[in-house]
Parts: structure tokens; C-alpha cells; sequence
């Protein structure tokens, strides 16, 4: 038998061993680490390191589903603890994961793994690079994720709380909800429908369920039909309109007759409530725009109002372009992007972005800052426009940006939409988080397109 491959990958972290080794040792930790591009995801989950747990992955290689079922083989806290695969895609795979200490409120995450391919010294040759440059990137994304999130709690240093997520399954809510958990406190989601988990709130079906929420500290409230998922059609507009407008007010008037109240609302809005403006450069104070999204947000803000009467914190989260590949605009603009798509319309329109670990970043500075209130821009310091946003996507996916897409063709195509989300030009900038001295994971657009994209590498790698 060939003798495996070794990889090695180790950072700094802001923290001590103790704290790095819980992290990895909560629920919610696989979730939180698997990359976004990787079409993985947890079918089963004993949920915990201790030796004999296991876990099982669904993903798919060329096309064909695999399940890899892992299991724990050691846990010695603080120090490390392994697993190895039992079957799955690899011939071998042993992972030992260890954290030394360096100092009281400092340590090192290092992960070592073996490896072998399956097909001998065939599967060596013909898929060893490409499967070294797909662990590359793995662990590239998963070291870079442990240190921001070590960051965070280092930086904000808040007791463990209580947290309502509505939309929890969805692309923010989902990793908000793992962060959070990482991080020590307890989430609720709040879910439609009927509670399957002792967890859940369902805080629109009558108000004993509502009442859960005089258990909670802080509420974020996410969940909203899909702005681009049908044609707008006014039935769709409409639909829009009632699940943030009616859902957001019916949440606020139960949080406000509580007897115990939650300290904070952090509610989704958008960027797209300043419409269309050119150059003009909009922070917070900007007055709002006229088309069908400003109409939208302006409503879903003002139905917080019961909220803010009831001296709940209130903070409307105007969110700019999320970019991860599981969804939003970067999820749809992929495919053409590897066909060498370029521009939309004249391509001088201002996009407003922001990572996606940025959107989490600013929401758990929201719920950390109690002066902290009203509209806040979520979105980079660093805008840019819609031609250099198709760039810098072409030069990370290594593919040109040659072929751009005639405004009257987007039109022909989605209507209204078109106008509202893609060609409309919105230079937004995030002047509260800025004040508030929120830290920005990514400032620069290819930086933050490489590290969600999985282009990415560790410097500390071997």
C-alpha cells in the first residue's frame, strides 16, 4: 500500500486553547466550516466530538451522489480531538484536529491529515492535484472562518443570550444560527407553521407562542418571500409586500404587550430604498427612492414601529448584495460568468455589496451596541461599479468578462426587475457601521469573491 499524503494547516487565534477547542465542540460547527461553494451538506449528525459520534455527508463527485460517514476516533479536550472516514470518496482520510496554547488568551489551530485516493497510483496520478487544491481551499475557508469568529467573540466579549432568528433555514439565518451557537448563546428560530422542535416559535399562530418571547434578548427577524425568485407580477409584488409588511408589524405588536421584552429587534431591510441615483453617494441619512424596492423597504421599517413604541432597540439592517454562492445575486450571475458574461447594461451603475461574514459581523455588532439604533447601511466601505464587479468575478473564476447583457434585454426578460435590481444604480455606504467602529472582514471585492468562491489558500500551509 502507497504511503498517504499529509496536509497540514495552522493560524493563530485570538483566543485561548479552551475557547477554540468549545467552539469546535458545540453544535452547529460543521455547518458553520463547510464552504459555500461545496455542494455538501449534514445528512446525519450524532453532534458531538466524543469518541464513537458520528456524522454522515451527502455531497456528489462528477455527478454521482456519495455519503461519507465519519467518526470520532479521540477527544482529549482542551488538546485535540480526530475522526476518520469509514467510507466515502477517499481510500483513507484521518483528521486530527489540535489546538496549543500560546499564552492565556492565545492559541494555535492545527489540523493534520492523511490521505490516500481510491484507484492506487491511477487515482494519485490523474486526481491527486485536484484533490489537493479542492483541500487547499477546504481548509483555507475553514481556518479563515475559525479566526473571524474567534475575533468576534475576543472583540465584543458579550454574555451568553438568547437570540429569535426568523429565517433561520435560509442563507443568512442558517449561518447566523450556527454562529451564534459557536459562540455560546442560544438561538429559538422563529418558524410559520407548527413547532417541530421544542426550540422553535411559532410566534403568528396565537399568542401563547408568542409569549415564548419574553425569554428572548434579542430578535432577528430575516424571513420575507424571495425578492428575485418569480416575476413580478402584482400578485408576486403583493406576496412581497404582505410577508415583510404584515409578518414584521403582527411580530412587533406581540413583542410590544410582553411583559418582559426583548432588549432588541435587528429587522432585514435593503439598500434598494434609496432607488436609483446615480452618483449621488447615500449613508443613512439619504431620502428614500420611489420604485417598487424603496416602496417595499419603506414599509417593512415603518411596520417596526410598535416595536420602537414599546422602547424596544430597533435596528432596520438596509442589506446591500450578499455575496455567497448558495444564493442572492452572485448564485444566479455564476453560470453566466463562466460563459465570459460581462456588463449589465451600461455597466456604470454603483453596486453596493457586502460579504456574507460581514452581514453576520454587523448584526452581532448590532446586538452588542446599545447605542446602536434606526437604519443602518449594510454594505462595504468600497462600492463598486457594475462593469468592474463583472471584472473581478471573470478574473477570480479565471474567465473573461467580454460579452455584456443589453438593458432591453434584461427588460424583455424580467419586466420590472430588471430596472429595481440590476441595472439601477445605488452607491451606498455603511457610514453607522463605520462610526460605530465595526470592523470590516473585507473592504476589496476580489478578496471577498476569492475567499466565498473558494479561490483562496492558507500562507501556513504544507
Amino acid at each position: 500500500m502507497s504511503q498517504p499524503n499529509v496536509y497540514v494547516a495552522s493560524s493563530t487565534l485570538p483566543v485561548s486553547a479552551e475557547t477554540a477547542f468549545s467552539y469546535h465542540d458545540r453544535p452547529g460547527a460543521l455547518e458553520r466550516l463547510i464552504p459555500p461553494w461545496e455542494n455538501v451538506r449534514v445528512e446525519k449528525s450524532d453532534h458531538s466530538l466524543r469518541v464513537g459520534s458520528q456524522v454522515i455527508l451527502k455531497t456528489s463527485l462528477l455527478g454521482v451522489p456519495v455519503r461519507w460517514l465519519a467518526e470520532h476516533t479521540l477527544y482529549d479536550p482542551p488538546r485535540k480531538f480526530a475522526d476518520t472516514q469509514v467510507s466515502g470518496p477517499f481510500a483513507q482520510w484521518d483528521h486530527e484536529h489540535l489546538f496549543e496554547a500560546v499564552g492565556d488568551e492565545q492559541s494555535v489551530l492545527r489540523d493534520e491529515i492523511q490521505y490516500r485516493l481510491p484507484l492506487g497510483a491511477a487515482g494519485k496520478l490523474f486526481g491527486g492535484g485536484m484533490a489537493l487544491k479542492a483541500i487547499e481551499s477546504m481548509f483555507a475557508y475553514r481556518h479563515h472562518v475559525t479566526r473571524h469568529d474567534m475575533e468576534l467573540l475576543s472583540n465584543y466579549e458579550a454574555d451568553p443570550i438568547t437570540v429569535a432568528i426568523s429565517g433561520s433555514t435560509g442563507m443568512v439565518g442558517s449561518q447566523l444560527s450556527a454562529l451564534m451557537t459557536l459562540l455560546g448563546h442560544r438561538v429559538r428560530p422563529i418558524v410559520r407553521g407548527t413547532p417541530i422542535e421544542a426550540s422553535e416559535i411559532a410566534v403568528w399562530n396565537d399568542e401563547s407562542e408568542a409569549a415564548k418571547l419574553s425569554d428572548v434578548d434579542a430578535v432577528v427577524h430575516l424571513a420575507g418571500k424571495p425578492i428575485a425568485g418569480d416575476r413580478w407580477t402584482e400578485e408576486t409584488k403583493a406576496q412581497i409586500r404582505d410577508s415583510r409588511w404584515i409578518k414584521t408589524r403582527e411580530l412587533c405588536e406581540s413583542m410590544a404587550k410582553l411583559d418582559r421584552k426583548p432588549r432588541v429587534l435587528i429587522c432585514a431591510s435593503g439598500a434598494g430604498i434609496y432607488g436609483d441615483r446615480g452618483e449621488e453617494i447615500l449613508n443613512e441619512e439619504s431620502e428614500a427612492g420611489e420604485d417598487f424596492l424603496a416602496e417595499v423597504a419603506k414599509g417593512w421599517e415603518a411596520a417596526c414601529q410598535p416595536a420602537i413604541d414599546a422602547g424596544i432597540r430597533v435596528v432596520n439592517l438596509r442589506l446591500g448584495i450578499v455575496l455567497s454562492p448558495r444564493g442572492g445575486a452572485l448564485e444566479k450571475m455564476l453560470l453566466p460568468a463562466k460563459f465570459a458574461a460581462g456588463a449589465l447594461g451600461s455597466g456604470k451603475q454603483w453596486w453596493s455589496w457586502i460579504a456574507l461574514d460581514d452581514v453576520l459581523g454587523a448584526i452581532y455588532h448590532a446586538i452588542s451596541s446599545p447605542d446602536l439604533a434606526g437604519p443602518i447601511n449594510c454594505v462595504s466601505p468600497e462600492p463598486v461599479r457594475n462593469k468592474e464587479f463583472a471584472r473581478t468575478l471573470g478574473r477570480v473564476i479565471s474567465r473573461p468578462a467580454i460579452f455584456p447583457a443589453p438593458a432591453f434585454a434584461l427588460r424583455a426578460a424580467l419586466g420590472e426587475m430588471a430596472d429595481a435590481l440590476l441595472l439601477s444604480s445605488q452607491r451606498v455606504v455603511p457610514g453607522k457601521l463605520t462610526a460605530s467602529n465595526y470592523r470590516f472582514r473585507f473592504t476589496d471585492l476580489e478578496s471577498a469573491l476569492r475567499y466565498c468562491l473558494g479561490r483562496d489558500r492558507l500562507e501556513s500551509a504544507e
